[in-house]
């Protein structure tokens, strides 16, 4: 069957680790450029200069220097007419707004699609509007409205089955309806049925069909199985597009094409100029030198904040973003590793209580914790006042209570011995995540939707944060290998569901923790959905940081990222060719 619509072309795109050569792993600290190389970053994997960032556009990122602010303004506004007017075609429409997506441009044309989106909405019934019956059309209609909060039923994939409720000849036939209703799978919520059948049923005949495919239909349906957009990284997706050489018949495809890869350099170079002002923050802290235990990794924190916040216009947003996360990595070490239980329990006292007063009450590494933690918080609430004319400070303050609780309590049940059951472990295990900290200050740094509703959701762990949570906290316990710098005593879902257990092995247990991944995906889905209370780059960020979760915790034999550190050479590192469209 030929792949000629654009819907089939950008369905899947390659991954950069099939076409690459070998790298070697990358280090999670870097050094400042008024350091030597040998300085000392974290001892598990070698470093790599900041030098590397701090290199003329010219001569890193590969785009000429006559490209610039305006004359890119000016190319998005023409392309925005493009999309306007094209996108006034059902089909056509549908297909561009997929396009923009999977090329990680959607950010420029959040309007248009909307207006596309919309009209899309007004048409969408199971039984009317345009190729109803056409698996490929509906459910890349389903796909988009859902992946932009729109709440469309799951039913419409009834006209694909039979009677007997299995999907009929027609559907199982269709390479590129198989691979949508693969991708709409993703996109469940609780109780709907027809889409967990739908990921068995395409899962078991695209897995099956494969075999007979072309090298280049093969390789299309391998990276859909493997990369279903909905749960992944849409830049990194968009990287792997350039790469591949893909047909189409429509001249807007190649259009927009270039305009991406013109983006994604500019990002890039805006990324690497917010990563040297993480890493010249963490050297001016001097915590490595006063705290030795504390990680250095600016990249790994920053890692964080660029894969949530993805508009290009939140470059400071990012930056702060990056503070707290280290700040969750070192209080997390704290508890796991160098504090005794008293330390811990009064340094949770005085978090509780905001309680500046009490520091000298505390051994001097907690001292120089809490201090740095009150300085940045302040900071950030400040910040964010001027930004958004609203002081966060009380409900910043509650998170990091809130986390350092749930911190004591695991310290509590290992210094004790008296462990939890697995329930309440996971329950626990969604506050210790440290999701919510990251989230509310997520929710804040934005400034979106700031109602009294949304002020009073965001002090509760609202369910849009706790599924969030739970999918990491689950894929962190899921993971083969202990995270790097870690002796203490921590625990496992899987440990205390087997304990529960005591007839199930770890591969029953592996998959019992699978499928409450699953469920808490559907959850998520479901919060993302109208109504929602909350902005939808508020959403939008919870779903990047559940994509994320993978890349950070699924670890090699070697007790490495590999994932993570392709992800990291791909987007920061490794430019994309243009076709000089400014000329």
């Amino acid at each position: 069957m030929p792949y000629s619509s654009p819907s089939a072309i950008l369905i899947v795109p390659q991954r950069l680790s099939q076409i690459a050569k070998p790298i070697s792993p990358i280090q999670f600290s870097y050094v400042p450029t008024d350091q030597k190389e040998s300085s000392t970053p974290d001892s598990n994997v070698p470093s790599i200069p900041l030098k590397k960032f701090l290199t003329a556009p010219s001569e890193h990122t590969g785009f000429s220097n006559d490209i610039d602010g305006e004359q890119y303004a000016h190319k998005v506004k023409a392309f925005k007419l493009i999309l306007s007017k094209v996108g006034e075609d059902p089909a056509e429409g549908l297909a561009m707004v997929d396009a923009v997506q999977r090329l990680g441009i959607d950010y420029h044309f959040q309007d248009e699609i909307q207006q596309i989106l919309q009209r899309q909405f007004m048409i969408f019934s199971p039984h009317i509007g345009p190729n109803h019956n056409d698996l490929c059309d509906v459910a890349l209609r389903f796909c988009l409205l859902r992946q932009h909060g729109y709440y469309v039923p799951a039913d419409i994939f009834n006209n694909f089955r039979n009677k007997d409720g299995k999907f009929n000849q027609k559907a199982s036939e269709d390479i590129n309806g198989l691979m949508g209703l693969y991708e709409a799978s993703h996109l469940s919520i609780d109780g709907e049925d027809v889409l967990d059948e739908a990921g068995d049923f395409s899962v078991k005949l695209l897995t099956e069909r494969v075999k007979n495919l072309d090298h280049y239909q093969a390789r299309i349906v391998e990276k859909t199985l493997a990369h279903p957009f909905h749960k992944s990284l849409a830049r990194l997706m968009a990287k792997n597009l350039f790469v591949s050489k893909f047909p189409s018949k429509n001249k807007w495809t190649l259009v927009f094409e270039d305009l991406a890869k013109i983006d994604f350099n500019l990002v890039q170079s805006l990324h690497q100029k917010e990563m040297v002002k993480t890493s010249q923050w963490w050297k001016d802290l001097g915590l490595a030198k006063k705290l030795e235990f504390a990680r250095d990794q600016p990249l790994k924190w920053y890692i964080w904040s660029m894969t949530s916040l993805t508009d290009a216009s939140l470059s400071w947003q990012r930056v702060e973003l990056a503070k707290p996360i280290f700040l969750i990595y070192l209080i997390d070490d704290i508890f796991d590793v160098h504090g005794t239980l008293d330390e811990l329990t009064l340094f949770t006292e005085i978090i509780n209580r905001w309680d500046l007063a009490a520091i000298d009450q505390l051994p001097e590494y907690m001292r120089i914790c809490f201090k740095v933690l009150d300085d940045v918080t302040s900071e950030i609430s400040h910040k964010i006042f001027k930004a958004h004319g609203y002081n966060p400070v009380h409900s910043l303050q509650k998170a990091w209570a809130s986390l350092c609780s749930a911190f004591l309590v695991e310290a509590k049940w290992f210094s004790s011995g008296n462990l939890p059951k697995a329930e309440e472990y996971l329950k626990n295990g969604i506050i210790s995540s440290g999701v919510n900290v990251g989230l509310v200050h997520i929710f804040f740094l934005l400034g979106q939707n700031m109602t009294t509703e949304t002020l009073e959701l965001i002090d509760k762990n609202p369910v849009i944060i706790s599924s969030t949570a739970t999918i990491l906290r689950l894929w962190d316990d899921l993971g083969s290998a202990k995270d790097e710098n870690q002796d203490g005593k921590d625990g496992s879902y899987i440990y205390y569901y087997m304990k529960d257990h005591p007839d199930c092995d770890a591969e029953t247990a592996e998959k019992n923790v699978i499928n409450k991944i699953s469920d808490a995906w559907k959850i998520l889905n479901k919060e993302c959905l109208s109504p929602n209370p909350f902005s939808s780059s508020f959403t939008r960020a919870s779903l990047n940081l559940a994509r994320m979760v993978p890349l950070m915790y699924s670890y090699d034999d070697n007790q490495r990222l590999p994932s993570l550190e392709e992800y990291i050479k791909s987007l920061l590192f490794e430019n994309v060719p243009t076709r000089g469209i400014y000329n």
